[in-house]
């Protein structure tokens, strides 16, 4: 394969990511706990969005709220990592960057 065959190839693949990544931008996740008392919206690209408690947890003091915040926070960030891969594979066709 000649090397003017390589960059075609690695130019098309970074309009693919580039793509990839604004549309990953518009995605959203949504992160949850404490039954549902804290949702944190993020975007595929880690963006929150929003962040909403409900009344019912504020009468358990700031540590409490803290923790569900963190707890909704990761929820959703592990989602978002399920859909940045998901998003990812489609255009490597399951190749790995690991």
């Amino acid at each position: 394969m000649d090397i003017e065959s390589l960059m075609a190839q690695a130019q098309s693949l970074q309009t693919k990511i580039s793509a990839a990544q604004d549309s990953l931008s518009t995605m959203h996740v949504k992160g949850v706990s404490g039954n549902g008392a804290v949702v944190v919206d993020m975007t595929g690209k880690y963006d929150i969005v929003s962040v909403v408690v409900s009344d019912e947890i504020l009468a358990f003091g700031s540590a409490k709220v803290s923790e569900l915040v963190k707890d909704a926070y990761k929820d959703a960030k592990s989602k978002a990592d399920v859909l940045i891969d998901k998003v990812m594979s489609e255009i490597t066709g399951g190749a790995s960057a690991e």
